[in-house]
C-alpha cells in the first residue's frame, strides 16, 4: 500500500531556520518524509530577513512544504496569488480554499484565514459563503466518503465536547463555528489547526450515528503549538497515512477503543434548523428498523406491513408478579398516599425520595416489567400521560426528562423529572448524559426520533433509556453491571440540576405527612391537564 509519511506544523511565524533545522534533524534520524503541511501563521512580523534568503533561492526548504494563507492584514502581501502559487523553491501556498490531490491519491482539503462575518471577507479571512462553496464542490463528487486531511488555521468551535481536556483552552469559546461545520461535513481522517499556541491531540471521534448509519472512518483532530516556543509544546507532528481511496473498506472503518461521540453534532443540528425547509420534491427520510439480534446496527427499511403501529400487540393479561410488588396498584405494598392520578391502564405517583418535589413516575396498573412488554392499549395511555405531563410542566416553565432502567427491577417505572427551561436546553441534557456515560464506559446511543424503543430492544433484554419531551431518545443495552442511580445522578449533577446530594433516593426520604401534602399539591396543579378525570 502507498503509505505516505507526512509532517504537520503549527504557527511558524517566520522562524524558518528553526523549523527547517528541526525537520532536517528528524529526517536524519527517522528517514525522509514526503511533505510538510503548515497551518496557522506561516509568516510573522519579523519574517523579512529570513524569508529573503528562501525567496531568492539562496536557501532551500529540505522538504516540499505546503502552507496556508494570511490570518491578518500585516502578512497578506506575502501571498501574491489568491488561488495559490509557489512562494519559493519547495514552498507552495495552497490558496484560499480547495482540495489538493497528491500523486499518491491523498486528498487534502484546505481553508486559509480566520472566520469573518463580512461578505465578501477580507483577504485574510473566509466567510460562510467560502465554506459553503468548498463543501458543495467536495460533497458533490460521486461516492464522497470524506477527505484524508483537512488544514485550517483556527480550531473548530466545540471540538472538546465529549473529549479529553484541551488544557487552558476553552473549546466552547475558542475557534470557528464555520470550521466545525466544515469538519462535520468533510469528515477528515486528520484535521490540523493552530493559532492558539497550544498542543492538543483530541481522542478520535466517530462520523456516523451508531444504529442509524453504517460505520464510517473516525476523525482525529490535532492542534499544534508555535515553532520554537519556550514551553517546549509540540509544534511538529509526524504521521503515516494510506490514501482512503486505496484502503480496504473494512480496515478504513475500524473503530479504535477510545473513540468518542462526534463533537459537532449540536452545531450541525443548529445549522440544519436555520436552513430553508425541504422542497416538496425531496424524499422524506426512510424510517429504519433495527434488529440487534442479527447484527448490531444493521438496518432494513420498514415497509407499511411491518411497521409496528399498524399491527398492535394483541391485548393480553399481564403476567403475575412472583412475589410482593411495590408498584402493582392492587398490591397492599403500594404507598397509596403518593398516587396522584389513575387512568384505565396506568397511574401516576410521586417518586418516593424524589429528586424534586414534582418528580413523578408513570406506572402500569398491571404487572409489566418494561416498556417493551406493554400491550398496545397500555402504550397508548403511557403516551397520553407523557403529553399531559409535557403540557403541565411547560405551563410551569419546565421540560421533562424521562428515563427507564430495565435492570434489577421487576415492575416498569418511567421516571419523569422536570428541569427548568431557562436552566438548560435539550441538547445540554443529551450532552450531559452522553458525556457522563462515556466517563463510565457506558455506550449511550441516540436512536431515531420516530423509532420506538421496541425496535431496538427485545423483551427480556436489560437496557437503560432516556427520552426528552422533544421525542429524542438515548439507549444503552446493558451487558454487564450498570450503576443503579445513573439516570438520577446525571440529572442531579452540577451541569444540570446541581443537586448532587440528592443523587441517591434513600437519602431523600421524607415523612409520610410531608409526602401526602406534596401529592395533594401536585394533584391540584395537575388537575386541568389530567385526561383521566375527563374520561
Amino acid at each position: 500500500q502507498a503509505v505516505s509519511r507526512r509532517l504537520a506544523c503549527g504557527d511558524v511565524e517566520g522562524r524558518l531556520e528553526a523549523l527547517f533545522g528541526r525537520v532536517r534533524a528528524i529526517q536524519g534520524k527517522s528517514g525522509s518524509f514526503d511533505m510538510l503541511l503548515c497551518v496557522g501563521n506561516f509568516f510573522g512580523s519579523t519574517s523579512e530577513t529570513e524569508w529573503a534568503e528562501y525567496r531568492t533561492g539562496a536557501k532551500k526548504a529540505p522538504i516540499p512544504t505546503f502552507v496556508l494563507g494570511a490570518n491578518d492584514q500585516e502578512t497578506v502581501s506575502y501571498f501574491p496569488e489568491v488561488s495559490g502559487c509557489e512562494l519559493a523553491e519547495n514552498i507552495t501556498y495552497l490558496g484560499r480554499r480547495g482540495l489538493y490531490s497528491g500523486t499518491s491519491g491523498l486528498q487534502i482539503a484546505y481553508l486559509s484565514g480566520t472566520e469573518s462575518q463580512d461578505e465578501p471577507a477580507p483577504a485574510y479571512s473566509f466567510s460562510a459563503k467560502d465554506v459553503a462553496e468548498l463543501k458543495t464542490s467536495l460533497l458533490s463528487t460521486p461516492n464522497f466518503k470524506g477527505v484524508d486531511i483537512l488544514l485550517t488555521s483556527p480550531w473548530p468551535r466545540d471540538v472538546g465536547t465529549f473529549a479529553n481536556s484541551a488544557g487552558e483552552i476553552d473549546t466552547k469559546k475558542c475557534g470557528s463555528k464555520l470550521v466545525s461545520d466544515l469538519a462535520a461535513s468533510l469528515k477528515p481522517r486528520y484535521h490540523f489547526a493552530a493559532l492558539e499556541k497550544a498542543y492538543y491531540e483530541r481522542l478520535p471521534y466517530r462520523n456516523h450515528r451508531v444504529l442509524q448509519q453504517t460505520p464510517q472512518h473516525v476523525s482525529r483532530f490535532i492542534a499544534l503549538a508555535d515553532v520554537g516556543n519556550t514551553s517546549k509544546k509540540k509544534y511538529l507532528y509526524a504521521f503515516s497515512i494510506v490514501p482512503m481511496s486505496l484502503m480496504d473498506p473494512a480496515e478504513l472503518v475500524k473503530q479504535p477503543q477510545d473513540v468518542t461521540e462526534n463533537p459537532y453534532r449540536k452545531s450541525q443540528k443548529e445549522a440544519q434548523k436555520t436552513k430553508a425547509p425541504l422542497c416538496a420534491e425531496e424524499e422524506p427520510a426512510c424510517q429504519f428498523f433495527f434488529d440487534l439480534k442479527k447484527h448490531q446496527g444493521k438496518k432494513r427499511p420498514s415497509d407499511e406491513k411491518e411497521r409496528g403501529n399498524s399491527q398492535p400487540k394483541q391485548a393480553k393479561k399481564p403476567p403475575q408478579p412472583t412475589g410482593p410488588c411495590w408498584f402493582c396498584l392492587a398490591s397492599p405494598e403500594v404507598e397509596k398516599h403518593l398516587v396522584v392520578s389513575i387512568g384505565t391502564h396506568c397511574y401516576l405517583a410521586l417518586a418516593k425520595g424524589g429528586l424534586l418535589p414534582d418528580h413523578v413516575l408513570i406506572l402500569p396498573i398491571g404487572h409489566y416489567q418494561s416498556v417493551v412488554d406493554l400491550s398496545s392499549e397500555v402504550v397508548e395511555e403511557v403516551t397520553k400521560y407523557k403529553s399531559a405531563l409535557k403540557e403541565f410542566f411547560r405551563s410551569k416553565g419546565k421540560r421533562y426528562v424521562l428515563f427507564e432502567r430495565n435492570y434489577r427491577s421487576q415492575h416498569l417505572q418511567l421516571q419523569v423529572i422536570p428541569v427548568p427551561l431557562d436552566h438548560c436546553t435539550s441538547e445540554d441534557i443529551k450532552e450531559s448524559f452522553i458525556a457522563q456515560a462515556q466517563e463510565q464506559q457506558i455506550e449511550l446511543l441516540e436512536i431515531p426520533e420516530h423509532s420506538d424503543i421496541t425496535q431496538v430492544a427485545q423483551p427480556g433484554t436489560p437496557y437503560f433509556y432516556v427520552e426528552l419531551d422533544t421525542g429524542e431518545k438515548l439507549f444503552h443495552r446493558i451487558r454487564g453491571r450498570f450503576p443503579l442511580h445513573f439516570g438520577r445522578s446525571v440529572l442531579a449533577s452540577e451541569a444540570l440540576l446541581a443537586l448532587p446530594q440528592r443523587a441517591d433516593w434513600r437519602r431523600c426520604a421524607a415523612e409520610r405527612a410531608e409526602e401526602a401534602a406534596q401529592a395533594r399539591a401536585f394533584r391540584r396543579d395537575f388537575q386541568p391537564f389530567d385526561f383521566a378525570l375527563r374520561a
